[in-house]
């Protein structure tokens, strides 16, 4: 019986051992398994992460959506020397136009699209060259009063206008002190009922004036570039606009004959992204006994692009007076500008104009 036990145990032996073997495959396969799978749902929650990650959220422009069909619209914004410090709104129009008036000083044209304001102005009067950039902008114009030229020139052109003469969309600010013609302030409501008391049209199919860049237009290596930390603009014996550029902000701090160009609302400077700068000529119209000037605008030119303490010489071309003006660089391209606010600032000819 002993020796049967024996030979009993080594069989048993065998069959455990057999068993362990077995077992041990089994649960090392169902281990393995398990890696896989977890492996491979490492790699899908992996892929799933790329495949969230590829799809790159598009950068907009900010100065304009360029999905919007909202019709722009131009204001008169006065600025004789007596209402700096009084003006308002300035700093959020996406372009403003900068040109010598009679007396040696300039008016201001600020133009809009999609904003909500309730104060821009002063409002002043039209001048009939200001037309010109109204039209190549599709924008309704709104003034308050007009020269003869004007009057004649918007009746002829068909230019949508709101007049502040004969459509009430403006309030004085009587607080300021100033005289009468200097505190007429509108609003962008005021000039949405203006424009829909008068029936018109307020959506665009025009493409912006200028090209926009989201990212940074790198002009420092182009063909004539300049650095460009300080920019003085002569107009008259007694008139000068200058800008200086803040390198941290990446803007142009605007000056009016050395005196800080500021908001007066928000007391804030005013800024400029872009800057263009260019020379017609000027002269007084025949006749007119108030000296108003006109300007020879119509035709082509050199002038610079300025932006990001970097100005590069440009050309320009207007071929009519409701026509686009061209913009390009020396290589025939048109230019593309920063996302940011532009003055088109055009200037006397044979005035002094200083980049430095």
């Amino acid at each position: 019986m002993a020796k049967r036990k024996r030979r009993l145990s080594k069989k048993g032996k065998r069959f455990f051992s057999v068993i362990g073997v077995i077992f041990v495959a089994i649960v090392a396969s169902i281990i393995c398994l398990n890696l896989d799978v977890n492996k491979e749902k490492t790699n899908t929650k992996g892929n799933d992460t790329i495949k969230k990650e590829e799809p790159k959220v598009e950068e907009k422009l900010k100065i304009l959506d360029l999905e919007s069909n909202t019709r722009p619209y131009a204001v008169m914004i006065n600025n004789i020397k007596t209402v700096w410090g009084y003006q308002s709104g300035i700093q959020d129009a996406y372009m403003v136009y900068e040109i010598i008036v009679e007396g040696g000083y300039t008016r201001l044209m600020a133009l809009y699209k999609d904003k909500s304001l309730d104060r821009i102005g002063s409002v002043r009067s039209s001048r009939h060259y200001f037309l010109d950039y109204a039209l190549e902008n599709d924008a309704i114009y709104v003034h308050f009063g007009w020269s003869p030229q004007a009057q004649s020139d918007i009746k002829k052109h068909g230019v949508n206008n709101i007049n502040f003469m004969s459509y009430n969309g403006y309030t004085r600010d009587r607080s300021l002190g100033l005289a009468s013609e200097h505190t007429a302030f509108t609003t962008t409501t005021d000039i949405m009922e203006g424009a829909n008391y008068y029936g018109y049209r307020t959506t665009t199919d025009e493409k912006p004036l200028l090209k926009y860049s989201v990212k940074s237009v790198n002009t420092s290596n182009m063909d004539g570039a300049v650095p460009a930390n300080k920019v003085y603009i002569e107009f008259s014996a007694s008139r000068s606009t200058s800008f200086e550029y803040d390198s941290i902000n990446k803007v142009y701090n605007r000056f009016q004959n050395n005196v800080i160009h500021k908001d007066y609302i928000t007391g804030l400077q005013y800024t400029a992204k872009n800057i263009i700068t260019y020379q017609v000529e000027n002269y007084t119209i025949s006749g007119d006994t108030k000296g108003r000037q006109t300007i020879e605008n119509i035709g082509n030119g050199t002038g610079w692009y300025i932006s990001e303490g970097y100005a590069v010489p440009i050309t320009w071309e207007k071929s009519s007076r409701n026509s686009k003006t061209i913009y390009k660089y020396k290589d025939g391209t048109e230019i593309k500008v920063n996302d940011g606010n532009t003055y088109i600032e055009i200037q006397p000819t044979e005035k002094n104009l200083t980049i430095e």
